[in-house]
């Protein structure tokens, strides 16, 4: 009796979340799709104002390291553009990503050199606009595949309709990763500098956007040789980009 009861009652739920229309497969899966894109929508709408609690990526490391028992202690700090050093803003831009103001979401010439270098050596080059990679840190995950890349592709147009240069800009610093656990600039400043994010001069800016997108291996506690040439290269595009004047043309 009971377990007809139970039957019953899961005949009259899934009556109700499916409507007649969506119960082949085929309904289904528009169905899922259409309610994907609902949540994701609703989730970039509600960011586009509001300060992040937490990224996707954040809950995949803190996962994963309690799967292997291990801690990890996720120092983070949500921080207003205008709260951090124009140094930084610019030094990221300069480091991965000079076309920033002028692309829709994707740099199509870097795509296609990123293959071409790709096709000729062993080295894996990306070509990640800093929204690709802002959205893959604040909704998806970590791991390539094809499906993340067939969500990131139209979340990251999605918020380039709907936010601004700066809001993106905004988000993707203080979600990024700067270490072990260290997530976005403030708390970044904090633990290798001592000092605020809007104190930061332009050579620790550039250390910093130096150590992206891999930190792990590029510490900016213990910068090599290679990463010190690379912090040097930055501050020369940062120059190269006009510097301060390049952000105000951000809208």
């Amino acid at each position: 009796m009971r377990k007809c009861r139970i039957k019953a009652l899961c005949c009259r739920l899934w009556r109700f979340f499916l409507p007649n229309k969506v119960r082949s497969i085929k309904g289904f899966l528009w169905f899922l799709l259409s309610r994907i894109s609902v949540f994701f929508l609703t989730l970039i709408l509600i960011f586009s104002f509001l300060p992040i609690p937490y990224s996707a990526y954040m809950v995949q490391q803190k996962i994963t390291y309690l799967c292997k028992n291990e801690t990890y202690h996720i120092k983070y700090q949500w921080v207003n553009l205008n709260k951090i050093a124009w140094q930084m803003q610019i030094a990221v831009i300069a480091a991965e990503d000079q076309k920033f103001k002028d692309h829709s979401g994707l740099d199509f010439n870097a795509i296609g050199q990123a293959l071409n270098q790709n096709r000729h050596s062993k080295r894996i080059r990306g070509a990640s606009t800093i929204s690709q990679q802002m959205v893959k840190n604040l909704y998806l995950w970590s791991q390539r595949s094809w499906l993340r890349k067939g969500l990131e592709l139209p979340l990251t147009f999605a918020v380039e309709m709907i936010w601004s240069k700066q809001r993106i800009l905004e988000v993707y610093l203080n979600i990024a990763e700067f270490g072990k656990g260290i997530f976005g600039v403030e708390a970044a400043s904090q633990h290798f500098f001592n000092k605020h994010a809007s104190q930061l001069n332009i050579k620790e800016a550039a250390l910093l956007a130096a150590s992206l997108p891999n930190p792990i291996i590029f510490k900016v506690n213990k910068p090599k040789f290679i990463m010190r040439k690379k912090q040097q290269w930055i501050i020369n595009q940062i120059n190269n980009l006009g510097a301060k004047a390049y952000l105000e043309q951000l809208k």
